[in-house]
């Protein structure tokens, strides 16, 4: 048996088959709209148990944020809070700091993305935690890090796909830079931020030591541009945007057949032949000096797009794609959201949870794309209301009597 199976983190429970992998991990989420609590919520459904603490005056912004439904709650909001618990503290007042301070000291995880300096000047830094609780795995989401020119200026995802360079690789040829539909730099900073975190966590468990983790959007965002900073940095070129269509693999993108738009992607030379020969009926493309290999597709992109796009046009979307999946080329529709959340393929996959909520009812959301054999993710529960645990957590965790969170509340310190 390894040295890593025969150690255990005191406090945490042996696990039962199917149990999240997570149970029994206390984590502390001070963190606002989406990287961090994005990050937070992954931990929650891998079972860790999330404290989410808010201001007592509006609490998360993304609670203002978004369509409200019934009930009153913001469908952004929604989307990245679920199987939290919610309470509202004001840490910006001593007492309150202090009550913070309490619960980092007996949590396992602290998940945060405040401006540079901000939680050091109430005592809730990194330093000062590492004090109270040595085994505190701290991560920090931001911008532009914790060092660095911009570590003090704020980061959004928007201004992030900027800077990083996204946007210039985004969007038609000729047409402007564009960003993504999706905040992807928030979305890809939480779950580097996750992979993180759990990384730290196995450390610990071999040490018995914290970490300070600090994850930048600008850093992510980078990372995410895989082979295209590849190309950048070893040609010494700037890359360009290609649309629907993509750099070095040809053929791909998207086509329209005489009803409507397809996608595919022909990813080697033999799926081109099979591509060519059986569902285009043009096998002459494929021995074509001009398209013989990938190097040659690419040099003559433009003739071959003339080519397909006339063969295409010629039969509907509904012709072509069983065409396509007999030959063993990938290739689908063009969905809207709602269309691929309702679709076949998502409800076999169970991507869409229906969750009881307090004021809203019934409502579906998304959920974790996790799927493990030996482990269930957490059953997923509704996102906490503003404060709805401010009185559990204070009572249960840190052990306070009803009258003295009755006091807190009359000095606005907890809602």
């Amino acid at each position: 048996m390894s040295a890593i199976n025969q150690r255990h983190d005191a406090g945490l429970p042996e696990l039962s088959a199917n149990e999240p992998p997570l149970k029994g991990v206390s984590v502390l989420d001070l963190s606002r709209v989406l990287a961090a609590p994005f990050c937070a919520m992954m931990l929650a459904d891998l079972g860790a148990e999330v404290t989410k603490v808010e201001h007592p005056k509006g609490g998360d912004q993304t609670r203002h944020w978004g369509t409200a439904i019934q009930g009153g709650e913001r469908t952004y909001y929604l989307s990245i809070n679920r199987t939290k618990q919610s309470v509202a503290i004001d840490f910006s007042k001593p007492e309150g700091a202090e009550l913070v301070k309490a619960l980092a000291r007996e949590s396992d995880i602290l998940v945060e993305n405040y401006m540079l300096g901000t939680l050091e000047r109430y005592g809730l830094g990194y330093e000062a935690l590492r004090e109270e609780n040595p085994k505190l795995i701290y991560c920090s989401v931001s911008g532009y890090g914790r060092t660095g020119p911009s570590a003090h200026r704020p980061g959004y995802d928007s201004v992030i796909q900027a800077e990083s360079g996204l946007m210039s690789i985004t969007g038609e040829p000729e047409g402007e830079a564009s960003k993504a539909g999706v905040p992807i730099c928030d979305i890809t900073a939480g779950m580097y931020a996750t992979q993180a975190i759990l990384a730290a966590f196995v450390r610990r468990l071999r040490n018995g030591r914290g970490e300070a983790i600090d994850i930048a959007l600008f850093d992510c965002t980078l990372a995410n541009h895989v082979s295209v900073a590849a190309n950048a940095l070893l040609l010494n070129q700037a890359p360009g945007r290609y649309g629907n269509s993509h750099a070095d693999i040809i053929p791909q993108g998207l086509y329209h057949s005489a009803d409507g738009p397809i996608m595919f992607h022909v990813g080697s030379d033999a799926q081109f032949a099979r591509f060519c020969s059986d569902v285009l009926d043009m096998p002459g493309l494929a021995t074509d000096p001009r398209f013989i290999d990938n190097d040659a597709r690419r040099a003559n992109r433009d003739s071959l797009d003339e080519l397909m796009s006339a063969r295409l046009s010629t039969r509907s979307r509904h012709e072509w794609i069983p065409l396509f999946r007999r030959a063993g080329v990938p290739a689908g529709l063009v969905q809207d959201v709602l269309e691929a959340l309702t679709s076949d393929e998502s409800k076999a996959r169970g991507m869409v949870c229906e969750i009881d909520h307090p004021t809203a009812g019934r409502i579906n959301l998304v959920n974790s794309p996790l799927k493990m054999r030996e482990s269930s993710l957490a059953p997923p529960k509704a996102p906490p209301l503003f404060g709805e645990h401010t009185d559990l957590v204070l009572g249960e965790r840190l052990h306070l009597d009803a009258a003295a969170i009755a006091r807190l509340r009359e000095q606005n310190i907890v809602r």
